[in-house]
């Protein structure tokens, strides 16, 4: 069994950065693909970023691209998502998935298939 707790959201002014992280305990974390999506108040949630579990293939929303990058480090059990030049429209919250069998350019497809999910953190942009 996984279970992921996500820390490192709070409120940050427009243009700012913050990283994320989710640490993941039980002793399968090194074999499961990761993901980060978010939920805004009213609005479904999406698709943010994922990372293969081997190999490093990373697989981005359009919306993040070029501002958000994921990353891991399987000897922490941890996954990271570092978030630049942050826009209001960013703001929600944020949760990671893992998914054995998932590879990280199909987990948007398939959210609601995810085996693992953690609680979440909010994320508020604002001045």
């Amino acid at each position: 069994q996984v279970q992921l707790v996500e820390s490192g959201g709070g409120l940050v002014q427009p243009g700012g950065s913050l990283r994320l992280s989710c640490a993941a305990s039980g002793r399968t974390f090194g074999n499961k693909n990761m993901g980060w999506f978010r939920q805004a108040p009213g609005k479904e949630r999406d698709f943010v970023a994922a990372i293969a579990w081997i190999g490093g293939s990373t697989a981005y929303a359009d919306s993040v691209k070029g501002r958000f990058t994921i990353s891991r480090d399987n000897a922490k059990n941890t996954v990271y998502l570092q978030m630049n030049s942050l826009k209001p429209e960013d703001t929600a919250i944020y949760y990671c998935a893992a998914d054995r069998f998932t590879t990280p350019q199909a987990m948007g497809a398939r959210t609601q298939y995810l085996e693992h999910w953690g609680q979440g953190t909010l994320v508020t942009v604002s001045s």
